[in-house]
């Protein structure tokens, strides 16, 4: 059976993010909003995919 990870503070269901309270993650998020480029990894794999993928057939149907 997998042991589960303690929270950072020692009491079950809360956590602390030094990131979130820098206020890293809101101008990550404010960055990512005014210029339209993903802060994400997942995020930006997905933009630059999506970008290949129009560049190899730009007549797709799929997009409306």
């Amino acid at each position: 059976m997998a042991k589960k990870k303690k929270s950072s503070t020692g009491i079950p269901g809360l956590s602390f993010s030094w990131k979130r309270a820098l206020g890293i993650t809101a101008a990550k998020q404010k960055f990512a909003r005014k210029t339209g480029i993903p802060t994400t990894k997942a995020g930006l794999e997905r933009k630059i995919g999506r970008a290949v993928l129009d560049l190899l057939d730009p007549n797709d149907d799929k997009k409306k």
